[in-house]
């Protein structure tokens, strides 16, 4: 595509409000096809040299010259094949820092405030008081812990404790009796650490190092910042035969994020932390019904949030504000009315087959037909943290207190209502 579309792939990807060169791409995937033809050359003659010895020695002939010239042939095959995997290794570096095509449907713009609104699900909830933060109230109700927090570990930390502590259990818990029982997702206990390798397939690197958390030693280990890591690489380097498609997981995982480039934005409570919960979804598809395993991942997220009987939007994301392996992406926006305001607690992505190419995820469409690239596919289904925060604010009481909607009370030992834990 680079090759043969290269306006085309810089305007697309100028659309993201990036500036984008191929040339230096280009011209070593020049230079890799010249010296690969010398190359094929090399051996072709080194196959005819070949045969003549065999023929000298035959009839008993001096095979010196023509020794000296195989010995020359081979030093200089060695020595080009040295400057093609150098070729390929600066190609493949530059590859990677290329961010994912946006689709040509979605909307064209520079950041958030160019998202494009899908759709609404019920209205605010009204309140005759002043409503409250859920870091005030998480606290007046002895459930969440930002100073000790921060002692323990450091800023952006957080400490649950007793309902507080109930409470996220049940919220990951009835996620994940929703994606399973509901939804037909395969629920999936992954490791929390991942390798390089891994962390390359589906993005994170090289392009966001800065944002991991990376573990010391000779192993090149990583917190995962999203359970999406794991769960993509399930079938890394494999053959999916079509039979066994589409492929839907979730998972609960703690997610770990430096967040580099945040500072100075969300600072205090629960809205962005560097440990945080979150169950995932993930799709792995036949490339033809990717967009509409979209819009049901999607549907899927969204019924978290109807079911607790919480106001929120769905958004469009603009190609300014698009992730780098995205080439299509929903924002679920729940209402947070300490704020005043919507706030991201779910994105739903397409990727194509950005992911499958650099995870070498494959399926046959039969059983002797040759391998394609599937589309892979995920969602957060949802936030675990900001749903907390969501519930805490929208279902407070004046006196404080905070009603637990009817859908959550079998989690949480059907509690109705938080006034105070010890």
């Amino acid at each position: 595509m680079l090759r043969e579309n290269p306006d085309e792939v810089m305007k697309r990807i100028g659309a993201r409000g990036q500036e984008i060169d191929l040339r230096e791409i280009l011209g070593k995937d020049e230079e890799r096809r010249d010296l690969l033809g010398e190359v094929e050359r090399l051996k072709y003659e080194r196959n005819l040299v070949s045969k003549k010895i065999g023929e000298y020695k035959k009839r008993g002939e001096d095979t010196q010259t023509e020794r000296e010239r195989m010995k020359e042939v081979s030093n200089r095959i060695k020595e080009l094949d040295l400057k093609i995997k150098g070729c390929e290794e600066e190609i493949s570096r530059g590859l990677l820092m290329i961010p994912n095509i946006p689709h040509s449907a979605i909307p064209i713009g520079i950041d958030e405030g160019d998202n494009v609104e899908v759709r609404r699900w019920k209205t605010p909830p009204c309140f005759g008081f002043e409503p409250r933060s859920h870091e005030d109230i998480g606290e007046r109700l002895n459930m969440l812990d930002f100073r000790r927090g921060t002692k323990i570990t450091g800023t952006k930390f957080v400490l649950y404790k007793g309902f507080g502590a109930r409470l996220e259990r049940g919220l990951i818990n009835f996620m994940l009796d929703l994606h399973t029982r509901r939804h037909g997702y395969v629920e999936v206990f992954p490791p929390f650490i991942v390798n390089r390798d891994s962390m390359t397939a589906t993005g994170q690197l090289p392009k966001f190092e800065d944002d991991l958390f990376k573990l010391i030693g000779e192993e090149s280990y990583y917190l995962i910042p999203t359970a999406e890591v794991p769960l993509t690489n399930i079938h890394k380097d494999e053959i999916i035969p079509i039979e066994d498609l589409p492929i839907y997981y979730t998972a609960y995982t703690p997610c770990f994020r430096r967040e580099a480039g945040s500072h100075g934005k969300d600072t205090t409570g629960l809205i962005r932390q560097h440990q945080f919960d979150k169950i995932e979804l993930v799709k792995l598809v036949e490339p033809n019904s990717s967009y509409k395993e979209l819009e049901s991942l999607l549907k899927d997220a969204e019924e978290v949030l109807k079911r607790l009987n919480l106001h929120y939007r769905v958004v469009n994301l603009c190609t300014g504000d698009l992730g780098f392996c995205a080439t299509k992406t929903y924002d679920i926006e729940v209402w947070l009315p300490s704020q005043d305001t919507y706030r991201e607690i779910s994105s739903c992505s397409n990727f194509e087959d950005f992911q499958a190419r650099r995870a070498r995820i494959r399926y046959r469409k039969a059983p002797k037909s040759k391998p394609e690239y599937l589309h892979t596919l995920n969602g957060s289904g949802l936030a675990v943290g900001r749903l907390m925060v969501a519930l805490l604010e929208n279902y407070q009481e004046e006196d404080g207190s905070v009603t637990i909607p009817d859908a959550l009370r079998p989690y949480v030992d059907e509690v109705e209502k938080i006034t105070y834990n010890r």
